[in-house]
């Protein structure tokens, strides 16, 4: 590497004070990337994250691009369950659909183990490319959570109810467990081997589970999370969770053994340090202001970042992810916005 290493990232997870406040974005590698769009005609997602080299240089794009202060691996939730024995395919225009959806317990007994270094072992070998040769920023790696990752497989396709994955969690309790636990082994040996390639930071994306209220959430969801959590801190990397209209889980999120609560833009961070979140927060531009004009803008990210520097433990981010209308200038110009507010801010 010819640039200095940057720990900016590392040091907000961690709580520490660095000289600006860091930034990535959820989604920052794809759809909004004309030279994305370009790999895309000839390639499908499957067939990127399948070559570590094409893979790689899509995951460093936008580090490049926007200057970023750290990368997240560029592949999708589903990529470690076809090892377990999950029939998956990315239908473009509808997503993950699921060809032998799990509807009993007989079915959560058939799923099988993962074995990463050889189920996917181009997931490792695009880690190991990008931390020994390519970055100068950590790298993210991530998995889905059991929950969102369980309302594919129960509802066979993209869900906005998830009453098929609800039904089963309440009817058919024993295979609802019998399910999460699978699930969390096969999360925790796929994560752990990120690690062990590389990865220096891990995501966990429970993007659907704010489908569930409190309670259902303690009981049905929390002891499995803690377990995930609980054995990852073994791999003494920052653990990050993430998920979408969960505003109401971000306390029961910061009870669990990990280092980053992410925000998306319905709970301000003001509110989420009164509540009681005193870990490092993630978050939380709304992403559908990034289509709105730079004095909005950077109105809107100020305000965010105010609020974040409250407390040294803050990295920005949206509150979802990138799509694909987004201009990269403005991601760029974005970055650079942050990157000298904060500075300047914090050097007073």
């Amino acid at each position: 590497m010819t640039r200095e290493f940057n720990d900016t990232f590392l040091k907000a997870c961690r709580g520490e004070q660095g000289d600006h406040v860091p930034v990535w974005f959820m989604r920052q590698a794809g759809r909004s990337q004309p030279e994305y769009r370009k790999i895309k005609e000839k390639y499908s997602l499957f067939e990127i994250t399948h070559q570590p080299e094409l893979c790689a240089y899509v995951t460093k794009l936008p580090v490049d691009q926007y200057n970023v202060d750290a990368a997240i691996l560029y592949k999708d939730i589903m990529s470690p369950l076809p090892a377990i024995g999950v029939d998956v395919e990315i239908q473009s225009g509808v997503g993950p659909v699921i060809h032998n959806p799990i509807r009993s317990l007989q079915d959560v007994e058939k799923l099988g183990e993962i074995t990463p270094e050889e189920d996917v072992p181009y997931v490792l070998d695009t880690i190991k490319l990008l931390t020994k040769e390519m970055l100068n920023v950590p790298l993210i790696g991530f998995a889905g959570a059991p929950f969102t990752v369980a309302s594919y497989m129960i509802e066979g396709r993209p869900s906005k109810s998830y009453n098929k994955t609800k039904a089963f969690m309440y009817a058919e309790p024993k295979a609802w467990f019998a399910l999460m636990d699978k699930l969390a082994d096969t999360t925790i040996t796929y994560i752990k081997a990120q690690v062990d390639a590389g990865a220096k930071a891990i995501q966990i994306f429970d993007s659907w589970v704010g489908a569930l209220n409190v309670a259902d959430y303690r009981y049905y969801i929390k002891p499995t999370m803690d377990r995930i959590f609980s054995e990852l801190r073994t791999c003494n990397v920052p653990l990050i969770m993430f998920g979408i209209g969960a505003s109401h889980l971000a306390k029961e999120w910061h009870d669990l053994p990990l280092d980053v609560v992410g925000l998306d833009w319905r709970l301000p961070i003001s509110q989420a340090r009164e509540i009681g979140i005193t870990k490092t927060v993630q978050g939380n531009l709304d992403p559908a202001l990034l289509l709105a004009p730079w004095d909005v803008i950077e109105k809107h990210a100020k305000a965010i970042l105010d609020q974040g520097m409250m407390s040294p433990g803050y990295i920005f981010n949206l509150g979802h992810g990138v799509f694909p209308e987004v201009n990269p200038e403005t991601l760029k110009r974005l970055t650079a916005f942050i990157h000298e507010y904060s500075a300047t801010k914090l050097m007073k």
